[in-house]
């Protein structure tokens, strides 16, 4: 799968926002702000994972010849979904 511009730059944000909460750890912020800051990058992160997993479902779905790959393919997007959780 190729990925777009899009996508890598919700994971370079993703990056900064947790090279912000390594800074603020560092700079013995207080716990609640800390906190606030991972529950942040945890609901990105999660929004992300959904993004490239529907991206993916997608592409395979518009590749898949037969009904049968389609319901793979569908089955496949469940369980990453699944285990991202």
């Amino acid at each position: 799968m190729e990925y777009n511009d899009a996508t890598k730059n919700r994971v370079k944000r993703l990056e900064g926002q947790l090279r912000g909460v390594l800074k603020m750890m560092e700079e013995n912020k207080d716990c609640k702000d800390v906190i606030t800051q991972l529950s942040a990058s945890r609901t990105a992160i999660d929004r992300t994972i959904g993004h490239v997993v529907s991206s993916n479902l997608v592409e395979c779905i518009h590749e898949s010849a037969d009904q049968e790959n389609k319901e793979n393919s569908i089955n496949e997007a469940v369980q990453l979904l699944v285990k991202s959780r």
